[in-house]
């Protein structure tokens, strides 16, 4: 991320935070109050406020980028860990996000094609540590995982929350209710084999894959119902036939 001046960080700290609570009609005066700044010195920095609701697109991306890096590419769980503990840090982060998907429109768009790009990246940086399998579609990997975690994250506070309730509160909900059933399910799969992947492969869904194997931890002998099904009209052999 480009380095910025002590001023402009502030000013976008400021506008992360009144953004995220009380959404894009805030005026600039009340940002500028946030940061300790006039109004007058946020225009002289940003321009106007479709301006300075840009440059705070880039500046929370770029937070969420760097965390993923730090996350995901290293392929150390530690960093995981402390982003966890420490998640009331991001709670303005998340407000934002969270604002920016309920309004919509352009900014909004380019702010999650932002999300997905950077998303690209930092999953092919996991490929390389070993954290993370290759796929044969890294866009509509990255598209499905952004789609997803924003999705989750918006349904559960839309469902569940006011306006006015304690975000970092909040996010810790979401955490604690969200973050191990994603885990087991990027981690051990939901199918006990390749049969719906097949299908939807053989309809022309996907992008065929490099190598059609299955994967080391998906293969016939995992269970029967890898297997093909017996034939009810043929009796069984019995055990001393068998050749």
């Amino acid at each position: 991320m480009v380095a910025v001046s002590t001023t402009k960080e502030r000013i976008l700290t400021a506008a992360v935070a009144c953004f995220g609570r009380a959404g894009f009609d805030v005026g600039l005066r009340e940002i500028g109050a946030e940061a300790g700044f006039s109004a007058a010195l946020v225009v002289r920095h940003f321009g106007s406020k479709d301006d300075l609701r840009h440059a705070c697109d880039q500046h929370v991306a770029g937070i969420i980028r760097a965390t993923k890096h730090e996350s995901v590419a290293s392929g150390d769980m530690r960093h995981v860990l402390a982003q966890l503990a420490a998640v009331e840090d991001y709670a303005d982060v998340l407000a934002y996000t969270v604002r920016s998907l309920m309004t919509g429109g352009k900014l909004a768009h380019q702010f999650v094609e932002q999300m997905i790009a950077d998303s690209v990246s930092y999953l092919a940086e996991g490929e390389q540590t070993g954290l993370i399998r290759p796929t044969a579609d890294p866009e509509a990997r990255a598209r499905y995982i952004t789609y997803s975690g924003l999705g989750g994250l918006l349904v559960q506070l839309r469902n569940e929350y006011a306006e006015g309730d304690d975000l970092s509160t909040l996010f810790r909900d979401v955490l604690d209710r969200q973050l191990m059933p994603s885990v087991e399910l990027y981690t051990h799969g939901l199918f006990t084999d390749t049969r719906v992947e097949d299908a939807l492969r053989a309809a022309g869904y996907g992008t065929p894959p490099d190598d059609q194997s299955p994967p080391d931890n998906q293969t016939a002998a995992d269970g029967p119902s890898a297997a093909t099904p017996p034939d009810p009209d043929i009796p069984p052999t019995p055990e001393g036939d068998r050749r």
